[in-house]
C-alpha cells in the first residue's frame, strides 16, 4: 500500500511493523493494540490533533506525562533527551507542503524505544512520508537506530537546499547592487534577511541537538548509525555557518546599497546647490530691476533687454570661473 499523509484512523497516519530487512507490514488501530515487542519494531505515526491519538497517548502509550507534554508542545524547539534506553527527539524540517513558506518549518516529534517508535506531527512532514515509501519498497530502516539516522539525514537535506538557495539569492543581489540594477533591491534584501533569521531560529538549536545525539550512548545505536549521525551533525553545523555568512553578506550588501543611495543623493543635492549659487545673484538682480518704481536703468531703451541678458551671461561665466578656481566644480561631494 503506498504511503500517504491522510490518516487511516482518528489521528493514526500510518503504523508499520519493521521486518528487519527494510520492509514492513502496515497496521491499523486494532493491529497496534495487538502488537507485541517480539513481533518486530513498531513505528506509529500520529496526527496529535486526532482525539483517538490523544486518548491513546494518554491511556495506552505508557509514555511518561512529562515526555508526553514535551511531544505535544505547540511550538517545540529541536532537542535530544535520552531517558534510559529511550530517546526523545524533536527536529524541525523545511515546510515542503503546497502553498507553504519554507521558513515556516514543521516539527517531527519522536519517542524512540528499542522496539517501538512513536512519531507525531500535525502538518504533513515529508520525512515521515519518504521513510514510509521506502518501507513499502523494501528499502526502509531495519531497526530503531536505522530509523533515527534516516530521519535525521532526510530532515537536514531540505534545510541545506534552502540555505543554499538563500546564499545564491544573496550573491545575485550583490551583483545587482554593484551594477546599479533593480528598483526593489531593498525589499528583496529585507526579505532574504527575514528568511535567514527565521530559518536560523530553528536550525541553530538543531545543530546542538544533533551534535549531542551523535555522542549519545544508546544500546540500539550501532557504530554505523553513530557515524551517519556525526556526518549529519557536521553538515548541519556547516549549514548554520553558511547561513550566518549569507546573513552577514546580506547586511553588508544592504549597507553598500544605502551608501550608494546616500552618495547619489549627495551628488544631486550638490548639483542643486551649485545651480542655486549660480542663479541666486541673478534672481536678486531681476527682483531689484522688477520693482515698480521710477528710475530703473534702461527702462525705455529698446535694446536694454539684450544688454541685460549679455551682462547676465558674463556674470554666469565669471561665477563658473570662480567656482572652478575654488574647485567647486568637477569634484564629488
Amino acid at each position: 500500500m503506498p504511503a500517504t499523509d491522510t490518516p487511516i484512523g482518528d489521528g493514526l497516519v500510518h503504523a508499520h511493523v519493521l521486518d528487519g530487512a527494510g520492509g514492513a507490514e502496515m497496521l491499523d488501530w486494532d493491529g497496534v493494540e495487538r502488537w507485541k515487542p517480539e513481533d518486530g519494531v513498531l513505528w506509529i505515526n500520529l496526527d496529535y490533533e486526532g482525539a483517538t491519538a490523544q486518548s491513546w497517548l494518554a491511556m495506552r502509550s505508557g509514555i511518561d506525562p512529562v515526555i508526553r507534554e514535551a511531544l505535544l508542545d505547540q511550538d517545540p524547539r529541536p532537542r535530544v533527551l535520552p531517558i534510559g534506553d529511550a530517546l526523545l527527539l524533536i527536529v524541525r524540517a523545511i515546510n515542503l507542503n503546497a502553498g507553504a513558506q519554507p521558513e515556516d518549518m514543521v516539527s517531527l516529534r519522536c519517542w524512540i524505544e528499542p522496539r517501538r517508535i512513536i512519531t507525531l506531527r500535525h502538518r504533513p512532514v515529508r520525512v515521515a512520508r519518504t521513510i514510509a515509501s521506502d518501507l513499502a519498497r523494501g528499502k526502509g530502516p531495519r531497526n530503531a537506530g536505522d530509523f533515527v539516522a534516516d530521519a535525521v539525514t532526510r530532515t537536514i537535506e531540505p534545510v541545506i537546499a534552502c540555505v543554499d538557495g538563500i546564499d545564491d539569492e544573496v550573491a545575485h543581489l550583490e551583483v545587482e547592487v554593484l551594477g546599479h540594477h533593480g528598483a526593489d533591491l531593498r525589499a528583496r534584501l529585507a526579505d532574504v534577511r527575514r528568511r535567514a533569521i527565521a530559518v536560523r531560529r530553528f536550525i541553530a538549536p538543531q545543530r546542538e541537538a544533533l551534535t549531542r545525539l551523535a555522542t549519545t550512548a544508546l544500546p540500539w545505536l550501532d557504530d554505523h548509525d553513530r557515524a551517519r549521525l556525526r556526518e549529519a551533525a557536521d553538515r548541519q553545523t556547516r549549514t548554520v555557518e553558511e547561513l550566518d555568512a549569507a546573513r552577514d553578506r546580506a547586511a553588508v550588501t544592504h549597507e553598500e546599497m544605502a551608501s550608494r543611495l546616500g552618495e547619489l543623493t549627495n551628488t544631486r543635492l550638490y548639483v542643486l546647490s551649485i545651480m542655486t549659487a549660480i542663479f541666486l545673484p541673478l534672481g536678486f538682480l531681476t527682483s531689484l530691476l522688477g520693482v515698480n518704481v521710477g528710475g530703473i536703468p534702461g527702462q525705455h531703451v529698446e535694446w536694454g533687454f539684450w544688454v541685460l541678458c549679455g551682462l547676465f551671461a558674463i556674470a554666469i561665466g565669471v561665477q563658473l570661473l570662480l567656482f572652478r578656481r575654488w574647485k567647486w566644480l568637477g569634484r564629488r561631494p
